[in-house]
């Protein structure tokens, strides 16, 4: 079996039970070279005699998938697969499977980083007061406020949680509700328009699809209360960056947390200029528990697949 391995945190020189693993049901094991996430022409020739791979954040376009001659499974390190062309897929009989909950304390850690960070202007702080100046500026306590959850799933739970430890009111919209849940954990369920009316933070964990492209439009940013503060840790084609650059300018947004971005990495944003913008590099499933967890997952439904067993996670 020879298998491609792109994940930038899943390195060959690791010593994890994944890796250790994936050597020993592999015969030949190829990794990414380029230390980032994989465009469609560098994967094909990559992906050349390779039976499956173990895939990061790479562009698994019609084109890639309709070049490999041998591919029979995508095992998603993750749990996003809006970068798999799976109608591609499926046509040709290629398995695409994720790892679903591996990563989603690590995530609801971070959208909480984020939400206090930008609440607290923590970066900002740390940085005038790393440059010798003893800065007094006010920020916003969460304590008692409205978080609004665009997307109750594993993670969308997780940061309600989080929120309940301070004290926060938490309404959250789901086209797929999990009722049962949010009334037993007072969780009040609500209209996507409900949601960025009243809540003063925002934390999105919806998926990407046509659907909910630019979800977060001028239109939405609009409607939102003064001073309202987004976070996004699911992906960046959910919020029109352009248009939030002005929210965020004029002060009708209080802030913006962003760890996904829709150009990855990001080149000259706009949203670089601002202070009252918290980002970080996509880290939100880098943690050593998460990436253990998702490099585990990721190889057990590899080998579940190629070995013709039952694998619980195929999307």
């Amino acid at each position: 079996m020879k298998i491609l391995v792109t994940p930038t945190s899943f390195k060959p020189d690791s010593n994890s039970p994944a890796m250790t693993e994936l050597k020993s049901f592999a015969d030949s094991l190829v990794f990414n070279p380029s230390g980032k996430p994989l465009l469609q022409d560098e994967l094909i020739p990559l992906l050349d005699g390779c039976d499956g791979c173990i895939a990061g954040l790479d562009y698994y376009t019609a084109a890639v998938i309709e070049n490999t001659d041998r591919l029979k499974v995508i095992s998603r390190y993750g749990v996003g697969v809006d970068r798999v062309d799976l109608a591609a897929a499926k046509t040709r009989n290629v398995v695409v499977c994720n790892t679903p909950g591996a990563n989603t304390q690590a995530v609801a850690d971070l959208a909480f980083a984020l939400l206090l960070s930008v609440a607290r202007k923590v970066p900002l702080l740390d940085r005038k007061t790393r440059d010798g100046q003893w800065l007094r500026s006010s920020g916003i306590e969460l304590y008692g406020k409205t978080l609004g959850i665009l997307g109750l799933g594993a993670i969308g739970k997780a940061v309600a949680r989080r929120a309940a430890g301070f004290s926060m009111n938490v309404i959250a919209f789901d086209p797929y509700m999990d009722t049962q849940y949010a009334q037993a954990n007072g969780i009040v369920p609500a209209d996507f328009d409900t949601v960025i009316k009243e809540a003063n933070f925002i934390s999105l964990h919806l998926p990407l699809t046509e659907g909910t492209k630019r979800i977060i439009s001028a239109d939405a940013m609009r409607t939102m209360k003064k001073g309202a503060v987004i976070v996004n840790t699911a992906r960046g084609g959910l919020i029109d960056e352009v248009a939030a650059y002005d929210f965020l300018a004029s002060g009708h947004l209080g802030g913006m947390g962003l760890d996904v971005y829709e150009e990855e990495p990001p080149v000259k944003s706009p949203l670089f200029e601002l202070e009252n913008v918290v980002l970080t590099p996509h880290t939100s499933a880098h943690t050593v528990e998460a990436t253990e967890a998702m490099a585990f997952m990721a190889v057990q439904n590899l080998i579940e697949v190629l070995s013709g067993t039952s694998c619980a996670n195929i999307v």
